[in-house]
């Protein structure tokens, strides 16, 4: 049976909420928020001053390496890189010019000496001078972070092959944002903050590795999360912890060239 509302009800109801209302304010409860802080703030209690912020002095002309950075390959000397097949011999590599090096082909990779974990790194490459092949077969190599985790190096310039496979992928893991790919006779730049994945006390993974990828200026990796170890065949995941490591360039067959490479430990 439906009743109608009573009138008597509604002053009551209204009654009750204003006795209660009433008594809060009493009770030392504002219905409004203070108009003055019962701390006054002053300007120097948020400001912070140590430690002073350390000073790196940044180079004359963009994309040199900063005061505080690791020189690994200047264009004149490999002292900075060993051989991949054997790593008590030096890199095999050509240096041509004194400005780059060129990845002899079957020669093998080519791997830092010293290991990285969180890094900035900056390094530019080209294609080889004489375009050949497509696809995959066309200026391919790479830049393996932790030798585990690779940015792809390809001459992608016009040149269709699979997203997850061409310049500034994170190769078979993830596509680029876009194709920031210059022409073969030009130089390419790579700027990279990569975070590396950490492990928990049991080995298993806690945090997977992370990286943010310009290439020639132009945003193609944004925070991305790696999803593991890279792999040709099957999906990438995180087989066993593991800490600090090597930074290694690819040899795929292709006279691709570098120069320039700098990184800054994060």
């Amino acid at each position: 049976m439906h009743m109608k509302s009573s009138p008597i009800w509604f002053c009551t109801l209204a009654l009750g909420v204003f006795t209660v209302s009433h008594s809060m304010a009493q009770q030392g409860y504002p219905s409004t928020p203070p108009e003055v802080s019962p701390m006054p703030m002053k300007p120097e209690m948020t400001e912070i001053w140590e430690p002073e912020v350390k000073v790196v002095t940044p180079a004359k002309k963009l994309g040199d390496a900063p005061s505080d950075a690791i020189i690994l390959f200047d264009g004149k000397t490999l002292d900075q890189w060993v051989s991949q097949k054997d790593k008590t011999k030096p890199a095999p590599w050509k240096i041509v010019d004194n400005d780059h090096m060129e990845v002899v082909p079957g020669s093998g990779g080519i791997q830092t000496k010293m290991q990285f974990g969180d890094c900035q790194l900056h390094i530019e490459f080209s294609a080889p001078d004489v375009v050949e092949s497509a696809g995959q077969g066309r200026g391919n190599s790479g830049v393996f972070f932790q030798n585990r985790y690779e940015l792809q190096i390809l001459d992608s310039y016009n040149n269709r092959t699979y997203r997850n496979g061409q310049a500034g992928s994170i190769y078979k893991d993830h596509a680029p944002l876009v194709n920031a790919m210059r022409t073969p006779l030009e130089w390419n730049t790579y700027d990279v903050i990569y975070t590396a994945p950490r492990f928990k006390a049991d080995g298993s993974l806690d945090a997977p590795a992370r990286i943010t990828v310009l290439h020639n200026g132009v945003l193609v990796q944004n925070n991305t999360t790696i999803n593991g170890l890279t792999l040709y065949i099957g999906l990438h995941n995180y087989p066993s912890a593991h800490g600090d490591d090597v930074i290694s360039l690819q040899d795929h067959g292709n006279k691709t060239q570098f120069r320039n490479i700098w990184l800054r430990k994060l």
